[in-house]
């Protein structure tokens, strides 16, 4: 049985595994993201530990972002513009594989996420299909035809404008674009807003109405740009058990019976989804991104 290398790059932390699928972790480990230099040694020493009973053929790189994809690109494999500190223009791809001597597969975090969803969770099956991560940040990634979406970049879903609510004064906390989706809706801004922890806040305060409502208006685009067999959505604030249920109907209200799809109109439950494989989807994701060398 083939084993692979996934690493997990997030702002707060690494994942890196070893295995080939859900049911086959070998091995995993788990250390918080300090500088550049100081990270990515300790995920290549992890691999480099491993090595006497864990043979791998490939390690697969699931980063937050924004990223090079281009592999025609002198910066190809590197973190670009991101505004975690220090982390900006590091060669993440190139130093795992020149350490390992190993190929590398590399894509955004989101997009790898989807793929694992794609391989093993809620969209097996489909050829088209969207994750969505709300958290710290909102990310998204699309698989068309099965394949992770690339272009001009990668998808940046998180930064499409949506209407802002005519009674939110709350600027936004987006550094580039302050009200973006991401600037409106993600974790900060909700801490920012009511100057409180999201999750101290009750189910019943109005915070969660406007979530859902700013959340809707992202899938709606979604809906109507790439028109997805389903959409995933999961991320920290999504745990907030009654924000789903606003939201699959807050999609419904935005797109106002113009989008005639049984899958969706009849059955939203099943249409917008948590996703299946929880915790670990990012560095499963990884693990698939390497897989597919």
């Amino acid at each position: 049985m083939s084993l692979f290398g996934g690493i997990e790059c997030g702002g707060t932390s690494f994942v890196c595994a070893i295995g080939s699928g859900p049911t086959d972790i070998v091995s995993e480990t788990r250390f918080a993201t300090t500088t550049p230099t100081e990270t990515l040694a300790t995920a290549v020493d992890f691999f480099r530990s491993k090595g006497s009973s864990h043979t791998i053929s490939a390690v697969g790189i699931a980063s937050f972002g924004p990223v090079d994809l281009d592999r025609s690109s002198a910066t190809y494999g590197y973190i670009t513009t991101t505004p975690k500190p220090g982390w900006d223009g590091v060669d993440v791809a190139g130093y795992v594989s020149r350490e390992l001597a190993l190929p590398v597969g590399w894509d955004t975090d989101v997009n790898a996420t989807a793929l694992a969803e794609h391989r093993w969770g809620h969209a097996v099956g489909l050829d088209t299909f969207v994750y969505i991560t709300v958290g710290t940040g909102i990310g998204g990634g699309a698989l068309l035809e099965g394949r992770p979406m690339h272009g001009l970049v990668h998808p940046e879903m998180g930064h499409m404008r949506v209407p802002r609510d005519p009674n939110d004064g709350y600027p936004g906390c987006c550094p580039y674009h302050g009200d973006c989706l991401e600037g409106l809706a993600c974790g900060p801004a909700i801490r920012q807003r009511w100057d409180t922890l999201p999750e101290e806040l009750p189910d019943d305060h109005p915070a969660w109405e406007l979530e859902a409502r700013y959340l809707a208006a992202g899938l709606a685009n979604i809906v109507f740009t790439l028109s997805p067999r389903r959409i995933v959505i999961g991320g920290g604030v999504m745990r907030r058990s009654v924000l789903l249920p606003l939201v699959r109907q807050g999609l419904l209200a935005q797109l106002a019976n113009y989008v005639q799809a049984s899958a969706l109109v009849d059955d939203i439950e099943s249409y917008v989804v948590q996703p299946a494989l929880g915790d670990r989807a990012g560095v499963l994701g990884a693990i698939a991104l390497a897989e597919r060398l």
